[in-house]
């Protein structure tokens, strides 16, 4: 510690053929070396051409690079073999000690030479501390080919920073372009506020109106001629088809907005810094098992309300049938990860623990919820159901189940896809994303959109007298999540160059997870929103 370093040898190789291929290969897809020192990873500073712009920093240094020499056509990869490293620490003024606050590298391509025969001793003519010759550029580079002898060499400077050691990340986390957090905060609540002012206008004007008209009506005739929303309340409450899944999806919904809102607010708040890595995906999991007791319990509640009677089969679809599939897809991506021998798949010590934490945990937790659920007495509807479906009349196009779906997933996705762009970036272009407080408005923002779209298109639907609202509440708001993975799909195509099969089924794999758990989500709150709304419009109106 603090004492520099010049030209210090670390290792002299000679290429065969194969390792020099897999190094030309490494450099054309433009892998990058990541280091890290006392838990800081290593950043190449490139200073921004514009005057009064702060330093951006890359994670990481290139392998290697391509070019051609003056005059030649030929293409050349060349390797970064000399690494100038800048340590920078803050010093205890009381003890003298210090501390990292900083790791920075300048990676230079240079062909080493010295004279006579390779030994321990001997000293490179091209860098050398004794005579203060030092790599300050790559003009003579390294190729990488065959047989070809590689020098690998380094320097190691100390600089003292006034940056304090508690302070060291925020050069890592500087939000070059919170403007843009800003008009994506502003779009979102410009889309909530035009919604707002919809279901204002139906809650307050149009439904106000229906329940005085349907509540004023004197004479048996006049209740003959009842039209509108109120002409269903025999069918609104009727169970749906498939209620089980629709417990097992809201109950699902429930533990997913219990594990998101818990992990934003610790955030927010900074217990989850990058600095501890994978703290973040850690608390997500731990929080996920944890939540399984509201899953369980929300899931036989509605089970309970549709006359459901045995809670331990819905317990068990609620604990298995979200996470099976995820496990499942997660499962072949990973051994995809593993057949290319990357040391990115996880080991299977760790996929074990992962299976004992759903096994051993979260579905007894599921269980438990679903006893306490299902003992509590049953929700009881406003209004009576007979016995007899009525039909449902013939439609309008735009109120075809399809249509209107779609159009009820645009607005939630609108709200959210500024913000998507930066955390796609952070995920897949390896930067790191700690704008937690953004993406808290954004989450309480995309909540209320999905509640308030939800909310009117059933209104719409109740007002045509088509009473099949459960199933369609639940995918109105969730569709978002279809425009969540075509836009990953665009996103592929236009800001990602991967040619990899395998990185293209990872991409495709991780975001259709992703996609699946939105949908999971929103579709969750406007299911909520729309049961909260048929019950508050049924229980204000008198009905014979």
């Amino acid at each position: 510690m603090r004492e520099p370093q010049m030209c210090s040898v670390l290792c002299r190789i000679t290429l065969d053929a194969k390792a020099a291929k897999q190094f030309q290969e490494k450099i054309d897809d433009e892998y990058r070396v990541n280091m890290i020192l006392d838990n800081l990873p290593l950043v190449v500073p490139i200073r921004r051409l514009d005057q009064g712009s702060p330093t951006v920093y890359q994670l990481g240094y290139h392998v290697g690079l391509k070019g051609q020499y003056t005059g030649s056509k030929e293409e050349k990869f060349f390797i970064h073999n000399h690494l100038a490293f800048t340590v920078k620490y803050h010093r205890d003024p009381q003890t003298d000690s210090a501390r990292i606050v900083g790791f920075e590298v300048k990676p230079y391509s240079i062909k080493h030479e010295y004279e006579g025969k390779w030994s321990e001793n001997t000293r490179l003519t091209t860098c050398d501390p004794h005579t203060k010759h030092t790599v300050v550029n790559s003009n003579t580079p390294q190729e990488v080919e065959a047989n070809k002898e590689i020098i690998f060499t380094y320097d190691v400077e100390y600089q003292e920073s006034d940056v304090k050691w508690a302070s060291r990340w925020d050069a890592y986390l500087l939000m070059s372009d919170d403007q843009i957090h800003w008009f994506s905060i502003v779009n979102s609540l410009m889309i909530v506020l035009f919604l707002s002012g919809m279901v204002a206008m139906i809650m307050l004007r149009t439904l106000y109106r229906d329940i005085s008209k349907y509540n004023e009506l004197e004479t048996q005739e006049e209740a003959q001629e009842e039209t509108g929303w109120k002409l269903v309340h025999g069918d609104v409450f009727r169970p749906p088809s498939n209620s089980d899944l629709l417990c097992v999806y809201v109950g699902t919904g429930i533990q997913f907005l219990g594990m998101v809102l818990v992990t934003m607010i610790f955030a927010v708040f900074g217990f989850l810094s990058p600095s501890n890595r994978g703290g973040l995906m850690t608390a997500m999991l731990l929080l996920w098992v944890f939540m399984g007791i509201f899953a369980g319990y929300a899931s036989s509640r509605l089970y309970k309300m549709f006359k459901g009677t045995e809670w331990k089969k819905i317990s068990l679809k609620t604990a298995c049938l979200f996470p099976g599939i995820v496990f499942a897809i997660f499962f072949v991506l990973n051994a995809l990860i593993w057949g290319q021998k990357s040391s990115g798949a996880v080991p299977f010590g760790t996929m074990f623990a992962l299976v004992v934490m759903w096994f051993g945990i979260s579905v007894p937790l599921v269980f438990v919820g679903g006893y306490i659920g299902f003992k509590k007495p049953a929700i009881e509807d406003p209004v009576k159901t007979n016995k007899i479906p009525r039909q449902i009349p013939e439609q309008a196009w735009y109120m075809n189940p399809i249509f209107s779906i779609l159009i009820g997933g645009i607005l939630p996705f609108g709200a959210v896809f500024i913000e998507l762009f930066f955390i796609l970036t952070s995920i897949w272009l390896n930067q790191f994303y700690y704008i937690f407080g953004f993406l808290f408005l954004v989450f309480i923002i995309l909540l209320i959109t999905c509640a308030e779209i939800t909310i009117v298109l059933c209104y719409f639907q109740l007002c045509s007298e088509d009473y099949l609202w459960w199933w369609r509440s639940y995918l109105t708001s969730g569709s978002s999540a279809l425009y969540l993975f075509l836009y990953a799909t665009f996103y592929f195509f236009t800001k990602l160059e991967i040619t990899k099969l395998v990185s293209g089924m990872l991409y495709f794999g991780y975001m259709l997870i992703a996609s699946y758990a939105f949908f999971v989500l929103t579709g969750t709150i406007g299911f909520y929103a729309c049961f909260w709304f048929t019950r508050l419009i049924y229980s204000s109106v008198k009905i014979d």
